[in-house]
């Protein structure tokens, strides 16, 4: 028949095509029934004392590597085997079934030989399966080791990903062997990346001269390279001194030295003096909203004070910039950082208690709306978990609430997932490992409280820990490494506090460190850098005041640094401000 005819039937009125999507896959299960039973075979391929028999046919239509061996002119072309002595003979036979059957059994102990083998045989399929194995499996333990294996064996997707996790993750990372093992190039990568999540670039220096000095004889010569890519200007001379002072090997301390010399003078022959925090850890504290009660000239507002501007204070640079102003006026609001923009939910207008909210991208530096909360709220608190905001309690209507609701910025939703132990506002909310904690504030029995409440919500459980040692409400509360700090806030007898107090989520116990140079209430608060930064907030004034909000509003900021438990004076805010949300961008 010839095709003119052909193509006149099969397109002729009324005719439809047919395909059995079952088809292919019986004749692969007979190829592969064939093979096992020995039929039809013209191959035997050899590892070791491990023999496979199977089809050449098969082989060359499944991999480019045997269609290349068959049919380009190889000796093992004209044989009837193939000696494969860097297959190892336990993993030999797995291939084969693959190449028969598309199915494997991924584990611990086999899937390097698997992607090696896969590799070599461009089994692509294979190296594709073996790759999203190791994905799951990446932990801060094993994410480098992971990272040269990809990398040896060009899975470049695979490399990215361990590279990526090892950069999320550097603090375990940097104190795990693998690092000591690292190739130079490999680690030059790490030190040299804009993603480290680092909290200050000593976390670089140290894994840095770790490395140089598991094997000071060879690695020695590579100390000026590798220091190249710490951000040496951004520790502080103290911090350098002490590193300094820990390195046991003479030639690296020298080099050291020399770098400390090269900074001090201001040559920058060495180190580049003018350094940059790394992408991930340029912190950023965004102010949003809030109140304003001096007479001085201050930013647009709705009625009563209240403010719709946004600042941010840069921590390296230390000085505050002005951003989009969001859409509606807030004081009291919930503010959260989540996936890299910030959130502005709820708050107060007057007297009207908001249930709505918007976000704020840094790319556009624009806010655009989002859903609702189920329940209008102030004076709450709000924090991200698991790629969700959670809010909690807060004031809600006329009186105190005490429901927890969760958002969902992928449907952009809200969803009431529960309740608190009491109604309960004018609290701290913050997370820290998975579980998120909540701190002083008003209950209907006690207008200040010394609670301390961890919430799982993974299994919504509430727990009480060791109670704070002084009563607070509108207090600021901020993680800052292993501490959860509480800061100023209101306290019983209509005073305005500047203690500062501190708990231990290892020992679940509380610590007093020192007192803010000025007593404030409803202050802007985050942590990064190695240091606590407090701005704004509530003071006492000469005239009434309610019991838990003072009317003379702060400008001023101050600064935290635990290795010397002092405060010290930062630069100002642009204008007074106080009971504005807050979070670290």
């Amino acid at each position: 028949m010839s095709s003119t005819l052909y193509d006149k039937i099969i397109n002729k009125e009324g005719s439809r095509p047919y395909k059995c999507y079952e088809y292919a896959n019986k004749v692969s299960i007979n190829l592969n029934h064939f093979r096992r039973d020995g039929r039809f075979c013209d191959i035997d391929l050899i590892s070791g004392k491990t023999k496979v028999r199977a089809h050449r046919v098969v082989l060359a239509a499944s991999c480019e590597y045997f269609d290349a061996m068959f049919n380009v002119g190889l000796e093992e072309s004209q044989k009837g085997r193939v000696i494969l002595p860097s297959v190892p003979p336990g993993i030999l036979p797995m291939i084969i079934d693959f190449i028969y059957t598309g199915e494997i059994e991924i584990d611990k102990a086999t899937v390097q030989h698997l992607m090696i083998a896969a590799d070599m045989f461009q089994l692509r399929e294979l190296v594709i399966g073996c790759g999203e194995f190791l994905k799951r499996e990446l932990h801060p333990s094993n994410a480098l080791g992971i990272f040269r294996f990809a990398e040896t064996h060009n899975c470049t997707e695979l490399a990215e990903e361990a590279l990526t996790h090892a950069q999320a993750n550097w603090n375990l990372v940097a104190n795990g062997d693998e690092l000591l093992e690292l190739p130079l190039q490999q680690l030059i990568t790490l030190l040299s990346s804009e993603q480290l999540k680092v909290d200050n670039e000593a976390q670089v220096l140290y894994p840095a001269l770790k490395w140089l000095e598991y094997d000071p004889a060879n690695r020695r010569r590579h100390c000026f390279e590798v220091l190249s890519h710490v951000r040496l200007p951004l520790i502080s001379p103290q911090i350098l001194d002490d590193a300094i002072k820990t390195v046991q090997d003479p030639s690296i301390v020298v080099a050291l030295k020399t770098v400390r010399v090269d900074m001090k003078s201001g040559r920058g022959a060495l180190v580049s003096l003018s350094a940059e925090p790394r992408a991930r850890a340029r912190r950023m504290l965004v102010v949003a909203g809030g109140s304003c009660h001096d007479a001085s000239p201050h930013p647009p507002h709705a009625a009563d004070n209240i403010l719709s501007s946004v600042l941010k204070f840069d921590l390296h640079k230390r000085e505050w910039e002005e951003l989009s102003s969001m859409g509606i006026a807030r004081i009291q609001p919930g503010v959260a950082m989540l996936g890299g923009r910030v959130y502005a939910v709820g708050g107060e207008q007057g007297s009207q208690i908001l249930a709505n909210g918007e976000v704020y991208d840094p790319q556009t530096d624009k806010w655009s709306n989002i859903a609702p909360m189920k329940e209008a709220r102030c004076e709450f608190g709000l924090t991200a978990w698991n790629g969700n905001l959670y809010a909690f309690g807060g004031w809600v209507g006329s009186d105190m609430g005490a429901s927890v609701e969760v958002y969902d910025p992928i449907s952009d939703e809200w969803t009431l997932c529960g309740r608190m132990p009491e109604p309960r506002f004018g609290m701290g909310v913050v997370n820290f490992e998975g579980l998120i904690y909540v701190v002083g504030g008003c209950t209907h029995t006690w207008r200040h409280t010394r609670d301390l409440l961890c919430y799982a919500p993974a299994s919504r459980k509430w727990r009480a820990l060791a109670p704070m040692r002084h009563a607070r409400s509108q207090a600021a509360a901020v993680v800052l490494g292993a501490h959860l700090y509480v800061i100023g806030g209101n306290a019983p007898r209509r005073t305005v506090l500047a203690s500062v107090e501190r708990y231990s989520f290892d020992d679940d116990s509380w610590q007093e460190v020192a007192s803010l140079a000025e007593a404030r209430a409803g202050c802007a608060a985050g942590a990064a850098d190695g240091v606590l930064l407090v701005a704004g907030g509530d003071s006492e004034s000469a005239g009434e005041r309610a019991f838990y909000r003072a009317r003379a509003t702060l400008a001023s900021v101050e600064l935290y640094e635990p290795a010397r438990d002092a405060w010290t004076a930062a630069p100002p805010l642009p204008h007074s401000r106080a009971e504005a949300g807050a979070a670290l961008l």
